[in-house]
């Protein structure tokens, strides 16, 4: 993305192989506090964002765009994309557009959805479709990025001679990452991903993901050598490790992600500093390369992105295998 100056920076690759890296869900932050975060050595900013939910977001690509405006250097991301309730060709123009204007900064994470049935009715999508759906967009948004007209005879997305051009910087198109946390997420992340992407996991159930992934791409021989390791996950981070916790249970019980409080710990990172950095300490020792952190309430005294990046993550393992 050209500075104010008019200068282009060249990103850094991303993920560094041998490094382990940082972001932060920072969707409707101002520009000047996302390049605050950037300037402090956030490696990703991502995006959520729903159509039609319960929870007022915006749309996720609108604000992967808002993102790609406000960075300079640090790779943008949906989190997550939610991939069938949009036609692939749509989703393949914005993310090839979106990669050409950051200068290959751009990574799509994608997942089938569900939770919030009016969302597909909204679109015209029905919600049983949405595994099929996603299966099919996949490699059709490969395709596209791919430079040649496409033809598809699928049964949701047929298409004859398209061609998307100028497609997108970086050889093969962004990163595809997929998020979910069932067995059938895990066999697409097999499949069809470029990373493995769940949210709202403890360690233990992260480690076995990485096993159950790698054991179902070894059953068609797939070399995962320059797969990307990422987690999802909420933080409340606070000197009263209580007061941290009840945060994170009252925000995670508004929203709808869970009815019982007491599995809080299980799917958080919450507590204190020393407590949030040896559960995050749990999560690296379990194979997590990339963290994607969204903060709970920093404005009721939970720990903001930029307390986090300057006062936890130094803290963190960054080389690979420590």
């Amino acid at each position: 993305m050209p500075t104010d100056e008019g200068a282009q920076i060249k990103p850094p690759p991303w993920p560094d192989r041998m490094c382990r890296s940082f972001g932060y869900m920072v969707s409707g932050r101002s520009r000047d506090y996302v390049r605050e975060l950037e300037a402090a050595g956030a490696d990703t900013m991502w995006s959520g964002g729903h159509v039609a939910s319960r929870n007022p977001t915006p749309e996720a690509i609108i604000g992967l765009s808002q993102l790609a405006a406000h960075t300079q250097s640090a790779t943008v991301g949906t989190a997550v994309l939610l991939l069938p309730i949009y036609p692939p060709a749509i989703v393949a123009k914005q993310f090839a557009d979106l990669d050409g204007l950051t200068g290959g900064r751009v990574v799509l994470g994608a997942g089938v959805g569900g939770e919030y049935a009016t969302e597909f009715s909204a679109c015209q999508v029905p919600v049983e479709e949405r595994g099929r759906r996603f299966d099919e967009a996949i490699p059709l948004l490969r395709a596209l990025w791919g430079g040649e007209p496409v033809t598809s005879i699928g049964p949701c997305f047929p298409m004859d001679e398209v061609l998307l051009h100028p497609g997108p910087v970086r050889t093969g198109g962004p990163p595809i990452l997929i998020a979910g946390r069932k067995e059938r997420a895990m066999r697409r992340a097999a499949e069809l991903g470029d990373g493995w992407f769940p949210y709202m996991y403890s360690p233990s159930r992260y480690q076995s993901s990485v096993a159950r992934v790698r054991e179902i791409a070894g059953e068609f021989d797939r070399d995962l050598d320059a797969y990307v390791w990422a987690l999802w996950t909420f933080v409340s981070v606070g000197e009263d490790g209580v007061a941290a916790r009840r945060r994170a249970s009252e925000h995670l019980q508004r929203i709808g992600h869970i009815r019982d409080g007491r599995i809080t710990d299980h799917v958080t990172v919450s507590g204190t500093p020393n407590e949030v950095i040896r559960r995050l300490q749990e999560f690296c020792d379990a194979g997590v390369e990339h963290f994607v952190f969204a903060t709970i309430d920093p404005e009721k005294g939970g720990a903001s992105e930029l307390q986090i990046q300057q006062e936890l993550v130094p803290n963190l393992p960054r080389t690979l295998g420590e």
